[in-house]
This record gives structure tokens, sequence and C-alpha cells, in this order.
């Protein structure tokens, strides 16, 4: 069976870090891109939003930390599913993220396979919703035509 690549925006202030799960991730096939802040995962995010599926997000960062990220991807890009990175001393901040509507949460360093299912897992649950959504659409236009469309 074949795989479908993840669409992936990676955020993180560790630039070595960030460069590389990057390359591990597109050597597994998937199509990532990376933002080094809250402040540009926002903006790629404007410029790309329909090219996302999973926002992996650090939540410990200079500026705009990753809750601060979560709640303003939430907020504007809500299909998005986001994976958040922590370290030992941040459980709870996890925490808060899930409350936030994060996916889910790694520990840092993250186990590569872990990470792989957490990614498949979202984007599963991102392309469920965007089908009912688009269920959702048809029914209310097939109510407005009367039937018209109907079989």
């Amino acid at each position: 069976m074949t795989k479908l690549p993840i669409d992936i925006l990676l955020v993180d202030d560790e630039k070595d870090f960030v460069e590389m799960l990057a390359l591990r991730l597109q050597e597994e096939g998937h199509h990532v891109r990376t933002a080094f802040s809250g402040q540009e995962a926002l903006q790629a995010l404007a410029d790309e939003s329909e090219n996302t599926d999973v926002v992996v997000l650090d939540i410990k960062m200079p500026g705009m930390d990753g809750i601060e990220t979560l709640q303003a991807i939430q907020n504007k890009y809500p299909i998005i599913e986001v994976i958040l990175l922590t370290g030992h001393g941040t459980i709870d901040t996890a925490v808060q993220g899930l409350k936030s509507g994060a996916f889910d949460y790694l520990l840092k360093p993250a186990d590569f396979p872990e990470l792989i299912a957490k990614l498949e897992a979202a984007r599963k649950r991102k392309y469920e919703q965007e089908e009912r959504i688009r269920l959702a659409e048809a029914k209310a236009i097939e109510r407005r035509s009367g039937g018209l469309f109907m079989d």
C-alpha cells in the first residue's frame, strides 16, 4: 500500500533540530516546510494554509511561545492539526495545549516512529473533518435547491 505524503509545517527555534527532522521526514516522502518562531509559522500558514495537514510545534520558544501559536492557529485554521513538542519539564504546558485543541504531544527528543504514527493519525483526523464538512455543504446545497440535484 502506498502511503500518501503528509504536508507538515515544522516549527521550533532550534534550527539544527528543525533541519535534521525536516530531512528525515522528507526522506520518508513527506512534504515539509519549516519555521523558527511562532510568527514565522503564522506567516507560513497565511501563505499556504491549504497545503498544511499538520503543524509540529515546539512549546518553548522565545517571543510567541507554542501555546500562543497553537491558539492563533486554532482561531484562524481550525481544521489544521497540531502536535506539540515538549521537554520533560513542560508536560503541564503540553496538557494545557491539549485542552487548547492540540491533537497530541511528544516529548523531546521525539521517537521518530512515534512521531510518524502521530502525524498519520493527525492527518487522518484532518481528512475526516474535511469530508464531514464537504458532506454538510452538499446537504446544504441540496436543501437550498429543493432537491433539484438529487438522483
